[in-house]
């Protein structure tokens, strides 16, 4: 005589193939076999009900645990977390100024999350920049900002959208707070035709609106920005233009002279140099006469800031705009930051600096690190929210990475599309006089 299949319980009658029904079969699913006794029927029926009734207890147990735990993770987080928290900050040091932005700020939990979630995207981003930069899926130049999060953040959190933002080749983390997303910046370094750019213009030439780049050349962005900043004026709409530079550029003869036109204009022209010590392999100290960058302006006043905290760079930030925009003419800041790859992916970075300088400042001066401490020991979040953060970004970094290198790239004949903004198309000469191309706007 068979035996009966054992299984799992089911909601569905399972047959074995002899067919009899399994113990797993719910409660009325099996009848008498011919020759069994009564008896035996019964303990089958007995046996199955005892199965099916361990089944809903086991079942109903875990739904309860995970109902629990919800509830829990739901309960301490509206234990544990505050709205806001004041926070002490580093003092800027002034020139030409009688007062400075405040020495405290409020963090509300919002905006701690935001600042976080930026500031992770923006290191992560760059990250995967340098892994698909020694894969070769990006080619020619790439300047990455990882460790100078908490300037590109911070300064974006000072500002309104509808201002003006223009800095050097050392952008991608202004083209992401600008608006840019990680897929479009990603894309647009692999040189592919979802790139901000249309594959076209790289690692130094992005663009998104109110967002000017992006710029190859050494301070070239000086004078431009002091442009932005005339036809804000000139408009009369209350808006303010970020010049962004590096202590390298800041010897530029033409950075002078945008200080001066500014000056002499009174342009709402904020000159920010973010400072990280090094213009590509030289030293501030070997390479500045004076490297108290935020006096350079000379007539114009000058904040030193800590670059490395963001709210430090917030406040500083809200106090120059809020002093451009009362018409008293342009302001210079000087970030004080740090960065913790070389001047470019051809640079190691540890040839005129040591890897112990290096992990000292990620070690005590980390922008993330000091963030995720001061809402941590406030409780405006917890480690377990804080870990989330970083596991969807992490997700959102490796899409997006999947999509730049798979993404086609631009098609031939668009080499000559965009070269204006709003024109009727043309020709324009290739490498030589039998290429052509069309340009259309």
């Amino acid at each position: 005589m068979s035996q009966c299949c054992a299984g799992p319980a089911s909601i569905t009658r399972v047959h074995c193939p002899d067919g009899a029904t399994c113990i797993g079969a719910p409660e009325g699913d099996a009848e008498p076999r011919p020759g069994l006794p009564a008896v035996v029927t019964g303990r089958r029926r007995h046996l199955q009900h005892s199965v099916k009734n361990m089944l809903a207890a086991f079942i109903s147990r875990v739904l309860r645990r995970v109902a629990q735990k919800s509830a829990r993770r739901v309960l301490v987080a509206s234990r544990k977390s505050s709205n806001d928290a004041t926070f002490e900050i580093k003092k800027c040091d002034l020139y030409l100024l009688e007062e400075g932005p405040p020495v405290t700020t409020v963090l509300t939990r919002a905006e701690g999350l935001k600042y976080y979630r930026m500031m992770l995207t923006v290191r992560r981003m760059e990250l995967k920049a340098d892994q698909l930069y020694k894969q070769k899926f990006i080619r020619g130049f790439c300047h990455l900002c990882d460790g100078q999060e908490a300037c590109c953040v911070g300064l974006e959190a000072g500002i309104n959208p509808s201002d003006h933002v223009i800095t050097s080749y050392r952008a991608h983390g202004v083209c992401y707070t600008r608006g840019l997303s990680v897929r479009s910046i990603l894309a647009e370094l692999t040189g592919r035709r979802g790139g901000c750019a249309k594959g076209k213009g790289g690692s130094m030439h992005m663009y998104t609106k109110n967002f000017y780049g992006g710029n190859g050349i050494v301070g070239a962005q000086g004078p431009l920005g002091a442009g932005i900043a005339l036809a804000c004026k000139y408009k009369g709409n209350d808006e303010i233009c970020l010049t962004l530079y590096g202590d390298g550029a800041a010897n530029q003869g033409q950075i002078a002279e945008a200080f001066n036109m500014a000056a002499l204009w009174k342009l709402p022209c904020v000159f920010i140099c973010e400072n990280n010590l090094y213009g590509m392999g030289t030293s501030t100290e070997r390479a500045a006469a004076s490297p108290d960058y935020y006096k350079r302006g000379n007539f114009i006043p000058g904040l030193k800031v800590d670059g490395m905290d963001v709210l430090c760079v917030r406040e500083a930030t809200k106090f120059a705009a809020n002093y451009c925009r009362s018409g008293k003419g342009p302001i210079l800041m000087e970030l004080q930051t740090y960065r913790y790859h070389g001047h470019s992916m051809s640079d190691p970075g540890v040839s005129y600096r040591t890897r112990e300088e290096i992990q000292e400042v990620r070690s005590k001066r980390d922008p993330i690190i000091i963030l995720q401490d001061r809402m941590v020991n406030s409780k405006l979040a917890t480690v377990e929210e804080l870990k989330e953060i970083g596991a969807e970004v992490r997700k959102e970094i490796d899409d997006a990475a999947q999509f730049a290198t798979t993404d086609p790239e631009p098609h031939l004949e668009e080499l000559g599309h965009h070269i204006y903004s709003s024109d009727s198309s043309f020709e324009v000469r290739g490498a030589n006089p039998w290429i052509k191309f069309k340009s259309v706007s």
